[in-house]
C-alpha cells in the first residue's frame, strides 16, 4: 500500500508502513529472544525489548491516525469514507499485513470520535464498484487490482484512487442513511443507527451542497486538504 488514503481532490496521505520499518528490529530481538536459555534472565530481557518494539509501533499507527482524523475532520464540514470490513480484508494473506500495519479501523474510529466532538458528518458509503464506475459518466469500468489508472470511454483518465475518492463524497452527499451512518450534533446526543439515521442527514447534506465552501477548499496546518478518504 503506497498510499494510506487519496482524497476527491487527488491529494494523497504517504503510508507511513511503522511495522514494516521496524519489522528488522523485530525480528532481530525476536530471534535474540529465541536463542536464548528458558527461563534466563537474558531471554526476560530480549523478551521485554521485543515487546516494547511491538508497543512503540502500536503507538506510533494510533498516534498518527489521531492526528490525522483530527486535522481532517477540523478542515471539513462532511467527511466520508468506505465501509471497509477490515476484518475481512485481513483475510487475504497477500495483503494481511499490508492492511494491519495501515491503522484503517483506528483512522475510522478516531473520524467518527472527532466528528461527534466537532459537530461534523461522517458518512461510511458502501463500498461496491467505488473504484470501477466512471466518476465522470457513471459507466463500469471493470479493471483488476493491479490497474492502477482509471481509463474510461467518455475521455476521463484519473488515478484509481482519485476515481474512487470522487465516487465516495457523490454517494455520501446522495446519502439519506445506510450502514455506517453517523451523524453529529454538538447540540444533541449521539445518534447512530444501522438503518436510517433521520432527517438529519438530509438536511445537513443540503445544507453543505448549498453553503459549505469548506466542503470545497478546506485546508490544515498539518496535512494538505483532505475531505473523503479511499485507503
Amino acid at each position: 500500500l503506497k498510499d494510506f488514503y487519496t482524497d476527491s481532490d487527488g491529494n494523497t496521505e504517504p503510508n507511513p508502513r511503522f511495522y514494516r520499518t521496524g519489522e528488522k528490529r523485530l525480528k532481530f530481538y525476536q530471534r535474540r529472544a529465541s536463542r536464548k536459555k528458558k527461563g534466563s534472565a537474558n531471554r526476560k530481557k530480549a523478551i521485554n525489548k521485543l515487546g516494547r518494539t511491538h508497543l512503540k509501533i502500536s503507538r506510533q499507527r494510533e498516534e498518527h491516525a489521531k492526528r490525522l482524523a483530527r486535522c481532517v475532520i477540523r478542515s471539513n464540514d462532511l467527511v466520508a469514507y468506505e465501509d471497509l470490513r477490515v476484518r475481512n480484508l485481513v483475510k487475504n494473506h497477500c495483503i494481511a499485513k499490508s492492511i494491519s500495519d495501515a491503522g484503517w479501523y483506528q483512522f475510522r474510529r478516531w473520524l467518527e470520535h472527532f466528528g461527534e466532538k466537532f459537530g461534523r458528518v461522517t458518512v461510511a458509503v458502501n463500498p461496491a464498484y467505488t473504484s470501477q464506475n466512471c466518476s465522470n459518466c457513471g459507466e463500469v469500468v471493470k479493471k483488476s487490482l493491479s490497474t492502477r489508472t482509471h481509463v474510461c470511454k467518455c475521455g476521463c483518465q484519473l488515478d484509481r484512487d482519485h476515481n474512487a475518492a470522487i465516487n465516495i463524497l457523490d454517494r455520501a452527499l446522495g446519502t439519506v442513511g445506510h450502514i455506517g451512518t453517523l451523524v453529529t450534533d454538538q447540540n444533541a446526543c449521539r445518534e447512530e443507527t444501522s438503518i436510517l439515521p433521520g432527517s438529519g442527514l438530509v438536511e445537513q447534506v443540503a445544507s453543505l451542497k448549498q453553503e459549505s465552501p469548506r466542503l470545497m477548499t478546506g485546508e490544515c496546518q498539518d496535512v494538505r486538504k483532505h475531505r473523503d478518504h479511499k485507503p
